[in-house]
């Protein structure tokens, strides 16, 4: 495991939305920093995500001094939309959990509205200290996250997804294949490890940054989707489905927690601690 190394860093500014590859990244406590610090919302407060809207797939956002972010999408003017004054606070639904944020102004939700045809808001997380815990099955006291499906981090390998993309070569729906890895969209990639080693990591530095492997990540339909073109397919489900079932879950990937911060780079090396 020696010669195990960081390929690439990425964070997701807004949920669901493009993700956008860094050559550095500062880890905090609850991630990568400016990683899924904002979100869409219904008319109900209910998340929206890919899963409800693979369109959001074709829409940008880029960090922009002071925790702001640079919406683009096809057809549309960008928008610089400011970090939103924390006077008052709304309440949203994220995979069952109720958590609070801050509303954006009345542009950006005009804007994300007439980019998805559809009624949404987006919210900004004004605290990640203190406003949605980790899973507690699975975190230590006082961990807590962004707006990302669960935990701090997601670790992907390029071994694994080689191996995966094999396994679809020789499968029905081969023509799908090989599928890129921005359908698992990672925070970080690894490489120089064998096929599936992260399975039985519990615990390793990128760089200067420990962290602890809470669990597997479970995927979802978003997988399936082109994130170029927003369209789906039966893949990497159907066959992580014959291969990599694990817990109930169809698995691939690990989530991690910073057990420190730091800055970590492309090119760091990759430690396993136990």
């Amino acid at each position: 495991m020696g010669n195990a190394w960081l390929k690439s860093i990425h964070i997701h500014p807004v949920k669901a939305l493009r993700g956008l590859s860094l050559p550095e990244c500062v880890m905090e406590p609850w991630g990568p920093a400016g990683d899924r610090r904002w979100v869409l919302i219904d008319n109900g407060g209910k998340v929206v995500t890919q899963r409800q809207q693979p369109l959001l797939a074709q829409a940008a956002a880029e960090p922009v001094p002071g925790g702001g972010v640079l919406l683009s999408a096809p057809a549309l003017e960008p928008l610089a939309v400011p970090v939103p004054e924390p006077d008052a606070t709304v309440t949203l639904e994220i995979f069952g959990n109720k958590v609070e944020g801050v509303l954006a102004d009345a542009a950006a939700h005009a804007w994300c509205s007439a980019f998805l045809g559809a009624d949404v808001r987006l919210v900004h997380m004004d605290d990640p200290a203190t406003r949605r815990p980790v899973d507690p099955d699975f975190a230590l006291p006082g961990e807590t996250v962004s707006f990302a499906d669960g935990y701090p981090l997601l670790l992907t390998t390029t071994a694994s997804l080689d191996a995966l993309n094999s396994l679809i070569a020789s499968g029905p729906h081969a023509a799908e294949g090989p599928l890129p890895m921005n359908r698992f969209r990672p925070n970080v990639v690894v490489s120089g490890t064998e096929p599936w080693a992260e399975d039985d990591w519990s615990r390793l530095d990128i760089g200067p940054v420990r962290f602890r492997v809470a669990k597997m990540c479970g995927r979802c339909v978003v997988t399936t989707t082109d994130q170029s073109t927003s369209a789906r397919g039966k893949e990497p489900l159907f066959t992580l489905g014959r291969h990599r079932r694990i817990g109930g879950k169809l698995v691939f990937g690990q989530n991690l927690v910073p057990l420190s911060t730091g800055t970590v780079r492309v090119g760091d090396p990759v430690r396993i601690r136990e």
